[in-house]
């Protein structure tokens, strides 16, 4: 009996995804939960598990399709191991090379039994009539190659008098023998469209000061084997700064405030956004409500995103929302940068790399663990004297960790 592999419902407002990868392949055996494939939406990817153990009869979308809510992606023959074993054979037989074809097809017209995907895909990008191409694959079947040979080809007189070709990227490439050209996945492209979103609706400005981590560093060696025995996690920086940027939210509320046309809206609460790198991309899940976490919950809160964000296991609503965010560049070894709004926020803190600089204390010149940190606000709604202060008061945080314990 076969079984349907739909698409299933990927969150609230979310209606398209893209087939990211198929972990199986037609005629393969699976079981029951499996994960067969996964799904790329603009905020998250989901795994979509086999709903029966048998064989995969059928695939009805390729790597790069996009699919709906709905959508059947493939069936299954429940029960029979090699059940589809036979459909998978007839799929993948090459069509006779004296097969009916039109023979000025344009590329997006081409069957899939006459052009690989590969190759079907190149000629789309690039504007190539595979009519024109005669296949080097099996049974003449056009290959990736073929459309390269066409590409490199010497532009005869009669394309030399025809119309331009639009711009790039869909004119053909003097190098493309030599590049490839990759799709953008969904969740990049959102990145994408979000960043510019950010750049042309808001008044982006950014402040600096510098971060003295001595004292953090100190009580981080002096309680972590304890606070690691305690609390089954290790005490980190993210902690500390997720607390001293909750202590500046409250004194400058409107970097935890939003424009929403002609209003602001302030929020007297604390969702807390870090970025976190995931397998395909930055993403932010939230800390709800910072300011009733203790230290040890918030280093659970942030490994455990961590973590998930490696395997794709993030749920959407894990990454909505968010008063405020945090992103780290100093794990990577950034010294300074200057972050881009996460909208509608009107605050983003940029957190570097600690480095020992010689720095004057009391008349002396010292060596100190040095960090330098970023505020970029919306200079619409935060004034240059509120984000200046918002960074002097995480930085008296952060340097006299005493008062995040003490809330003074």
């Amino acid at each position: 009996m076969a079984v349907e592999l739909k698409v299933p419902p990927l969150g609230e407002s979310i209606t398209e995804a893209v087939v990211g990868k198929w972990n199986k392949k037609q005629g393969d055996t699976v079981a029951a939960d499996e994960p067969l494939v996964v799904l790329e939406t603009d905020k998250v990817t989901i795994d979509v598990p086999s709903p029966a153990a048998g064989s995969i009869a059928s695939i009805a979308f390729k790597e790069g399709d996009k699919v709906r809510v709905g959508d059947v992606l493939g069936t299954i023959e429940a029960g029979g191991a090699g059940a589809g074993a036979s459909a998978a054979v007839a799929a993948a037989t090459p069509a006779p090379a004296g097969a009916a074809t039109p023979v000025s097809a344009p590329a997006a017209a081409a069957s899939d039994a006459r052009i690989t995907p590969t190759a079907k895909k190149m000629a789309e990008e690039n504007r190539v009539d595979v009519g024109q191409l005669k296949g080097s694959g099996t049974g003449g079947r056009i290959v990736k190659e073929d459309v390269l040979g066409q590409l490199n080809r010497p532009a005869t007189p009669a394309a030399t008098q025809a119309p331009p070709a639009p711009a790039a990227p869909s004119g053909p490439r003097p190098n493309a023998a030599r590049e490839e050209r990759v799709r953008m996945t969904p969740l990049r492209k959102r990145v994408a469209e979000r960043l510019l979103q950010a750049q042309s609706n808001a008044a982006l400005l950014t402040t600096f000061n510098e971060v003295d981590m001595g004292e953090v560093m100190a009580l981080r060696k002096k309680y972590n084997d304890k606070f690691q025995a305690k609390h089954g996690v290790k005490l980190g920086f993210m902690s500390f700064f997720i607390r001293a940027s909750v202590e500046a939210l409250k004194a400058f509320p409107q970097i935890n405030a939003e424009i929403d046309g002609e209003d602001v809206i302030f929020k007297h609460y604390y969702d807390i956004g870090v970025a976190v790198s995931g397998s395909r991309g930055l993403v932010v899940p939230v800390v709800r409500d910072a300011d009733k976490l203790s230290l040890a919950d918030l280093e659970k809160t942030v490994g455990d995103y961590g973590g998930r964000a490696r395997n794709d296991k993030l749920t959407l609503s894990e990454l909505q929302g968010g008063t405020f965010t945090i992103t780290n560049g100093g794990i990577f070894g950034s010294m300074l940068s200057t972050p881009i709004l996460n909208p509608p926020q009107t605050g983003i803190l940029g957190m570097h790399n600690i480095v020992e600089r010689p720095v004057a204390r009391d008349g002396q010149v010292v060596i100190r663990p040095i960090m330098y940190v970023a505020l970029t606000y919306d200079h619409r709604l935060v004034d240059g004297r509120e984000a200046v202060q918002f960074l002097v008061r995480v930085k008296e945080c952060i340097e006299d960790p005493e008062r995040l314990l003490l809330d003074i």
